[in-house]
């Protein structure tokens, strides 16, 4: 699609973040761990490099590409079956929304209020949120909303013969399918955790109790019961043991 620095910088930043435990919590829904993370991040700034021509017509993005196989990992991972089928109609009301934006607000930055390069990760990102909810759901309707809209692009090619050439994935961190993903995971983030804490914590509900876990903060150390228990029965013991001995004499 187009090519920007906007979306190296942004996984720069996330990179940044995770090396230094600030983005603990999210890999954490993500089904993720921080080795993991960084090492997704690096493929995907190194494939962006890479072009991968499919004919005259299509190009494949491997930066694109490895962002697009994360977001079918993370779908795998969610919790629920209502989940993931509310991921996929979320991708699927992305991928229209973007569809609608570039029908009517055209795709020239002379035509519209803000460059496109700009606009289109923001539409797909607060709409990916707003449908998907969950971090793992907003984060795969953004990706693939993009995604969606590119093999689009392709197929309205062909069905009307017009000259071009598409880019699946489009150029991997240098498209708005790295920051509509970025941003729809940060709304997730600061949206869902604020109504978590209004509503009292984290739901339970549906989610792994490894996760949950994570989510709890340590409680106080406490003493064993049990030791407690044996010590004052052993002390109990050894002080009524001398007057048994006189009754008996």
């Amino acid at each position: 699609m187009w090519n920007f620095p906007a979306g190296m910088i942004a996984l720069i930043v996330v990179s940044i973040l995770i090396y230094f435990g600030v983005a603990h919590r999210v890999l954490d829904r993500m089904r993720m761990n921080d080795k993991t993370a960084l090492a997704v991040i690096a493929a995907i700034i190194v494939g962006s490099f890479i072009d991968i021509p499919l004919g005259a017509r299509v190009t494949i993005n491997l930066g694109g590409s490895i962002a697009v196989i994360l977001a079918l990992y993370v779908l795998l991972g969610a919790g629920t079956g209502y989940e993931k089928i509310r991921a996929l109609v979320a991708a699927a009301i992305t991928a229209l929304a973007l569809y609608l934006a570039g029908r009517f607000l055209g795709a020239e930055p002379e035509q519209i209020f803000i460059d496109p390069i700009y606009l289109y990760p923001l539409i797909a990102g607060i709409v990916g949120y707003l449908a998907g909810r969950s971090r793992r759901g907003a984060f795969f309707a953004a990706v693939i909303g993009v995604f969606t809209l590119d093999v689009g692009q392709y197929f309205y090619l062909v069905s009307t013969g017009v000259r071009g050439t598409v880019h699946i994935g489009g150029g991997g961190a240098f498209d708005s399918l790295i920051l509509a993903g970025i941003l729809a995971v940060l709304l997730a983030e600061l949206i869902g955790e604020s109504l978590e804490r209004l509503q009292g914590g984290p739901k339970t509900e549906d989610r792994p109790e490894e996760l949950m876990k994570n989510l709890r903060a340590p409680e106080p150390a406490r003493k064993p019961q049990t030791e407690s228990a044996t010590e004052s029965t052993t002390e109990s013991v050894t002080e009524s043991s001398p007057e048994r001995g006189d009754e008996n004499e």
